[in-house]
């Protein structure tokens, strides 16, 4: 018997044959291609007729010393030197050998013009704007073969075009001015004013009631309370969810307060009472978001389980049921005008709603990472969406792209917007930008510290919003507290200048 054959394994055996292939091909690397020459003709062939078709119709020369002449120095010696080879011109409307000379087939075929009666002709054509500011010469020479009978074309040849319209070859080629964005508006700088502590856990949420008198907070202690905004002291605290509290809302047209939590519970609270007085039942997996129509009684939800639900508030009613995003839904706004609900998801998209039909009407996939926060600008047609790569702009009503805002390089879970054009985008890592809406200028970023006692990796922005008067800007935290910003009142335009440059303003489109 001979010896065993040693086995290898696959990894080993497919290591071997790539380094026999490579041994192989060593020899060879970075050497050039051998040159084919047919496929070497065809590409001349076609780059001829691609950059110098305008003058291979010219015939051959008088005495067929070279059968096809060299088009490149053709155009060099017409573009540079305004030399031009003596050329036999045919055609239906040739020069006569002399006056009174009879054209016959014996003299369809003329030698070009001399110098003195190119001259001749060109002081005899029409003199337009463009020609009289190059040579007489060399501008009329188009003129010459047009009325020597070289066929009509729809443009003129192109070495033509760039002497009639510049006189230089490099003319045409003379990169336009990019469009440079307007100057943004000037906003004076926002400052930590008040820091509140009562929660003892992450504040996730923040709602401002209509009458601007308070406020009201969802954490993951499981409380609700409810703020004086004045003074910032605590008024009242509401238990009865039993997880984190992920969103809270306050009716416009009812004394109630609505809130939503990770116990997949949604809750209507009488604020004449402070109870609950309702339950919405539904949703199979954590509540992330609620906000209620402006117009009419109707709350809608958002949840994990990757649906939007719109409730009849007073009967409880789950009306419809939004099914189309593949992950959670992690946030949700409502509008009186088309399209009347706007959620954004994990799966990275964002899907416009026809509340009527509860079907989609729009689907925005421009985002690369999960859209966790959604913002309705409160006077203008538009809104923004938050995510890790961007935030952008929209137009209603079809979700037609406007602009990106880059630069807030984190997970921003929250955008908040004034009547003033201030966009806020609060993230995970605690920082705050500030940014002008029209231009899309970051012209503010706040990393405001933690409270004393908390981790520096307990620094993030949950949720942040306007109080009615938009003079002031709540958020809530990870460390446990909520902070009230103000402007600046004495700041002006010339101690705290807009550090704008225009080129920094290019929009990204995609």
């Amino acid at each position: 018997m001979g010896e065993d054959v040693q086995k290898h394994s696959v990894h080993t055996l497919v290591f071997r044959s790539l380094k026999r292939t490579h041994d192989m091909f060593v020899s060879d690397q970075s050497k050039p291609i051998a040159l084919d020459e047919k496929s070497h003709n065809i590409k001349m062939s076609a780059k001829l007729r691609a950059e110098y078709g305008a003058v291979l119709h010219m015939p051959v020369f008088k005495d067929g010393r070279d059968k096809v002449p060299s088009i490149f120095c053709l155009i060099c010696a017409i573009l540079v030197c305004h030399v031009y080879p003596e050329y036999l011109i045919t055609g239906t409307h040739p020069y006569p050998s002399g006056p009174g000379v009879a054209l016959s087939e014996d003299t369809q075929m003329q030698t070009m013009p001399s110098e003195a009666a190119v001259n001749a002709l060109a002081l005899a054509l029409p003199a337009s704007q463009a020609r009289q500011d190059v040579s007489r010469t060399a501008a009329s020479v188009g003129d010459i073969h047009r009325h020597a009978g070289a066929p009509e074309r729809s443009q003129p040849p192109h070495y033509m075009a760039l002497l009639e319209g510049g006189g230089t070859k490099n003319s045409s080629l003379v990169p336009r001015k990019a469009p440079s964005m307007p100057k943004p508006q000037w906003h004076p700088p926002w400052k930590l004013y008040r820091v509140i502590s009562g929660h003892l856990g992450w504040v996730r949420c923040i709602a401002v009631e209509p009458g601007n008198q308070w406020f009201v907070t969802g954490s993951a202690d499981r409380t609700i309370k409810i703020w004086d905004l004045a003074s910032g002291r605590l008024k009242l605290s509401l238990t009865g969810h039993i997880s984190t509290v992920r969103g809270v809302a306050v009716s416009t047209r009812s004394p109630y307060l609505f809130s939503c939590g990770e116990d997949k519970q949604v809750k209507c609270w009488d604020l004449e009472y402070n109870k609950v007085i309702r339950h919405y039942h539904g949703h199979l997996s954590a509540v992330y978001d609620l906000d209620l129509h402006p117009t009419i009684d109707v709350l809608v939800t958002c949840s994990r389980d990757s649906t939007a639900r719109v409730w009849d508030i007073r009967t409880k009613a789950n009306v419809h049921t939004l099914s189309g995003h593949t992950n959670t839904v992690a946030t949700v706004k409502c509008q009186s005008s088309e399209p009347q609900i706007i959620t954004g998801s994990h799966d990275t998209s964002i899907r416009l709603w026809d509340l009527i039909a509860g079907k989609t009407r729009a689907t925005l996939t421009n985002h690369k990472k999960s859209v966790r926060a959604l913002v309705l600008h409160p006077r203008q047609y538009t809104f923004a969406s938050g995510s890790p790569d961007n935030i952008k702009q929209w137009k209603f009503p079809e979700g037609n792209f406007i602009q990106n805002l880059s630069g807030h390089n984190a997970i921003i879970n929250t955008l908040a917007v004034n009547s003033d054009g201030v966009l806020v985008s609060g993230a995970d890592n605690g920082t705050i930008h500030m940014w002008d809406w029209r231009t899309g200028y970051n012209f503010q970023r706040i990393h405001a510290a933690v409270q004393p006692g908390s981790l520096d990796s307990e620094s993030g922005i949950f949720d942040c919003t306007f109080d009615h008067s938009e003079s002031r800007l709540i958020t809530a935290e990870a460390d446990k507290t909520i902070k009230v910003y103000k402007e600046d009142d004495t700041a002006t335009e010339e101690t705290h200048p807009v550090n704008w440059k225009p080129e920094i303003l290019k929009r990204k489109r995609f």
